[in-house]
């Protein structure tokens, strides 16, 4: 049984909480957080107790400790347990500035800690399926893929100003997908953006709607298309032609009950909350961190991916910015 503690109890925490305490491999030994009522009232729920942040990385019976705090305190966090010698787990992003996370590897490296990053959707079955299927030459060589993410509506504003803009903070999923999906890393990005939903996103110095086109040194190219808006649900759709087909994954329904009458054929709204989208993502994510820390192997995504994705999204950011294609050397845009 491996023993687990939570660093954060807020809505993204909760998730990853009651996954832990619901697994026949885990316990759910303490939460923190800086609300003190959040962290009372979840682990009442759970039947965890409440300690601080530092009193968890330094308790010796904690194997383990999952960071779904604010993202600037993330790297500062996961440095914090390395020195500890606990296992983590760690939401996306590592951090918004890419030469931190740079030393945050050094550290982890040091450590030798196993660390996964958060990104859940590697490990939604349909896109799973997606990627072994590709994998096993089903369609033949990638050529182009194009990836769509839209929410339902846009977060308060209070989190946008925070959140290190949509390139860094939304799409940085659909660019860890990209990676994961092309099985090569791209050398180039170009992306544009605009205000048009929410004027006040504007004014707080992001964008609410965006694409972006990648394209790897072999030529394969992976569109991405973001939008804070969705008026019909929220849009997660993913297609890869290759040279002998194509394989897509699309929405899920609320129901697939589909209604046939006079008027024509009427189908259920897609799935509104990305939490209902990805249940299964989060459960079999903890289920692949705690198999990695009773195996013994390397953990997928790595420090490393979180790295990768992160310059992709300063790229696009810049890219927006400039109007500029941002050329990606190594780990370095140019």
């Amino acid at each position: 049984m491996i023993s687990v503690g939570l660093l954060g109890t807020g809505r993204i925490g909760r998730i990853h909480g009651f996954n832990v305490a619901s697994s026949a491999r885990a316990k759910l030994v303490s939460v923190a957080d800086f609300v003190t009522e959040s962290a009372n009232e979840f682990a009442q729920v759970v039947g965890a107790q409440v300690q601080s942040s530092g009193d968890i990385l330094n308790d010796p019976s904690i194997d383990a400790v999952i960071i779904c705090t604010s993202t600037d305190t993330h790297a500062d966090i996961i440095e914090a347990a390395a020195k500890a010698g606990k296992a983590v787990f760690c939401e996306k992003p590592v951090d918004l500035d890419a030469q931190r996370i740079k030393h945050c590897l050094k550290v982890v490296e040091s450590a030798g800690i196993p660390l996964m990053i958060g990104f859940n959707q590697r490990f939604d079955p349909e896109f799973s399926s997606l990627k072994s299927r590709v994998d096993a030459g089903e369609i033949g060589d990638i050529e182009i893929i194009t990836i769509f993410s839209r929410d339902p509506a846009p977060p308060p504003l209070s989190y946008i100003e925070r959140s290190g803009g949509l390139f860094r903070d939304m799409m940085i999923h659909d660019l860890d997908m990209a990676r994961f999906l092309l099985g090569e890393e791209p050398t180039e990005v170009h992306a544009v953006g605009s205000a048009i939903i929410d004027p006040a996103i504007g004014m707080a110095g992001d964008v609410d709607t965006a694409a972006v086109l990648l394209k790897t040194a072999s030529g394969k190219i992976c569109q991405i298309s973001n939008s804070r808006r969705s008026t019909y649900g929220y849009d997660q759709r993913v297609e890869i032609h290759g040279s002998r087909g194509m394989l897509r994954v699309n929405n899920i329904p609320t129901s697939f009950v589909d209604r046939f009458d006079a008027n024509g054929i009427t189908k259920t709204r897609y799935i509104e909350a990305f939490t209902e989208r990805y249940a299964r993502s989060y459960r079999n994510i903890l289920e692949q961190f705690l198999s990695c820390l009773e195996d013994g192997v390397p953990m997928t995504p790595s420090i490393t991916d979180g790295l990768h994705a992160q310059i992709l999204a300063d790229a696009a950011t810049i890219s927006s910015q400039t109007g500029m294609t941002q050329t990606i050397c190594g780990r370095v845009a140019v």
